[in-house]
């Protein structure tokens, strides 16, 4: 399902994809793990959950907002986010801490808040160098290891679609999908960190640095996915017919569009067909 990768002057930002996932999913409810100075939580207008244990906002924010001003292990170990927001988070977006460990609790943790057709947004999954994806840090823009999750997720986790995506300025990988009774991650976690935390220098696929499997926004915003995952909440939406008109929906878009459209016809059909004559 990758996309030929866009050039530097093309590709869109990770705040115009996330700007693009609002629009196109219309979620209800928002989740944030790394606010930083507001710039991606001014992007919500729907009720939200922000955690930073040293947020400094200096964006106008148009949605209603919960600060947690913790960490995001203490908020997860301490509060359900869902009470205050009203239902599951529909989108979130996971920028965190820069190390392997701390970006997969994250994503662990938020999981189990979610509902199958939720999206997670992980950012800063393409490092452009060796010396960006170091757990030590010592470049001004920084990665760490966090690229490492998409393997975890793809190893462990095969139920998940995980979609790496060309934004500037380090990427971010989209995971779709999920299933927040599962525990094979949190079952696992401490056999994954011995696995695959490395001394650095980190080994970082070519595939990840030169980003050649990776999604272009655009294209990936326009597939038809997204009005699929906003209608996940109603009751006879389940999981696993879900996943497969996911697939359908990003592997054969023309397809999905095709059979929606002769659905509706139908449906439209039975209505009038049974309507009281005037």
């Amino acid at each position: 399902m990758s996309q030929k990768a866009r050039t530097p002057q093309t590709r869109l930002s990770r705040h115009a994809l996330l700007t693009g996932l609002h629009r196109q999913l219309r979620p209800r409810t928002y989740l944030e793990v790394g606010v930083a100075d507001g710039s991606s939580l001014r992007l919500s207008s729907v009720p939200s959950v922000a955690i930073d244990p040293a947020y400094a906002i200096r964006k106008e924010l148009s949605a209603k907002v919960r600060l947690a001003r913790t960490t995001s292990d203490e908020y997860f170990a301490t509060t359900d986010p869902k009470k205050w927001l009203g239902g599951p988070i529909e989108l979130a977006f996971i920028d965190g801490l820069h190390l392997f460990e701390y970006a997969l609790r994250d994503f662990i943790n938020v999981e189990k808040h979610c509902r199958w057709s939720s999206v997670v947004v992980l950012d800063d999954m393409l490092p452009r160098s060796v010396d960006e994806a170091a757990r030590d840090r010592h470049t001004r823009a920084w990665t760490g290891d966090v690229f490492r999750v998409a393997d975890v997720l793809r190893d462990y986790r095969p139920d998940l679609t995980v979609l790496p995506v060309d934004t500037s300025p380090t990427g971010v990988v989209v995971v779709l999908g999920l299933d927040p009774t599962s525990t094979v991650l949190s079952d696992a976690y401490d056999r994954i960190v011995e696995e695959y935390v490395h001394d650095d220098p980190q080994p970082v696929p070519a595939s990840v640095l030169d980003r050649t499997d990776a999604w272009d926004g655009t294209r990936l915003l326009n597939r038809p996915v997204w009005g699929l995952l906003h209608r996940g909440d109603r009751p006879w939406r389940r999981r696993d017919r879900g996943l497969a008109e996911l697939r359908e929906a990003l592997e054969h878009p023309k397809d999905y569009r095709r059979r929606r459209r002769a659905a509706r016809e139908w449906a439209q059909d039975k209505v009038r067909a049974i309507a009281p004559a005037r």
